[in-house]
């Protein structure tokens, strides 16, 4: 054999053990400064009570301080944008909802990031059922009554949200289209005023976050009818899932999420290193305990389980925006 050929399989010899111990070395090294969180909504909201939790818990264990940035703006756009123009090595996360990570590619007609291109998906940390909610004048108990309320009401109700394109403005929309209801979609800008408006009566139906309509249901101030998603919540033991009340379409079985995700070129021991701290986090009794009362159900997935996830919920969302007819600037 000749020298160069030997030097030459020595090269390729030593190139793929630099492969094979280089990322263990990654995620070993890493962090090397502190972390940023970006959150893209304002400071006291769930995403940013959970990304406060986490980071407490995280930090310890990585060796670093970790920062929450509240960076608010368009619908979740701007925090987004910013951490998908980060330097790609683990320091710079986001911690946001499915809405900036998924749905607005379909609301907006021009976003200034790609999420399939420009960000790597770490960890589906919870998932968010929402309450279907009603005021009480209305003459429904149960999921099958009201939209058997609904069909004879056509034209006369209304239901809120907290934004254009908002998970309970695509699921109203998809409501009253399937029941040919012609119910007006009333958006807010934000969940506590929407609140107040069905309280007052001024429109009968929403659906809402646990964490914002418990304290009202258990005044007698609103009825609950269901909750959407798979599984009851732990909050609300004795409230059927709509789909246990027969409504099956994948409208309702869907939910939001609250996620992690990072610049795209990030290495993958180090996006592996962030979802296992993630889930060691989430996992504490405390922690769990949080997600729990704010209406969540914790999920902790693993980055290929959470790209599973997106790929499969994909399609699903797209659809509701169109039947919607929501679109943005």
């Amino acid at each position: 054999m000749s020298h160069s050929l030997t030097r030459r399989l020595w090269a390729v010899a030593l190139a793929a053990a630099a492969i094979g111990v280089g990322a263990p070395a990654q995620a070993q090294s890493y962090p090397t400064k502190p972390i940023r969180i970006v959150v893209p909504f304002a400071a006291g909201g769930a995403t940013d009570i959970l990304a406060r939790l986490l980071a407490e818990k995280m930090a310890p264990r990585l060796g670093q301080a970790i920062i929450v940035d509240n960076k608010a703006g368009a619908a979740g756009i701007l925090g987004t944008d910013a951490v998908a123009k980060a330097p790609p090595d683990g320091h710079t996360l986001v911690l946001s909802l499915s809405n900036s990570l998924l749905t607005n590619q379909f609301l907006y007609e021009k976003l200034p990031y790609d999420v399939q291109r420009d960000l790597v998906l770490v960890s589906q940390i919870a998932t968010a059922p929402l309450l279907l909610v009603v005021h009480p004048s209305v003459a429904a108990n149960t999921a099958p009554e009201l939209l058997q309320y609904m069909s004879r009401n056509k034209g006369k109700l209304s239901y809120g949200s907290y934004g254009i394109g908002a998970y309970p403005h695509l699921a109203g929309a998809h409501m009253s289209d399937t029941q040919k209801a012609d119910m007006t979609h009333v958006p807010y800008k934000g969940e506590a005023p929407m609140m107040q408006d069905l309280i007052g009566g001024q429109i009968q139906m929403a659906y809402a976050s646990a964490l914002q309509a418990k304290p009202h249901i258990d005044a007698g101030k609103i009825k609950v009818i269901g909750v959407t998603g798979e599984h009851r919540i732990a909050v609300l033991p004795n409230v059927p899932t709509l789909a246990e009340q027969g409504l099956k379409d994948e409208a309702y079985r869907v939910t939001g999420w609250l996620a992690v995700a990072a610049p795209a070129a990030t290495p993958k021991a180090v996006v592996q290193r962030i979802a296992d701290e993630l889930r060691a986090a989430s996992e504490q009794p405390d922690v769990k305990a949080r997600i729990a009362a704010m209406g969540f159900e914790l999920k902790a997935s693993t980055p290929e389980a959470f790209a599973a996830t997106y790929k499969r919920e994909l399609p699903v969302w797209e659809r509701l925006v169109k039947q919607s007819g929501a679109k943005l600037e």
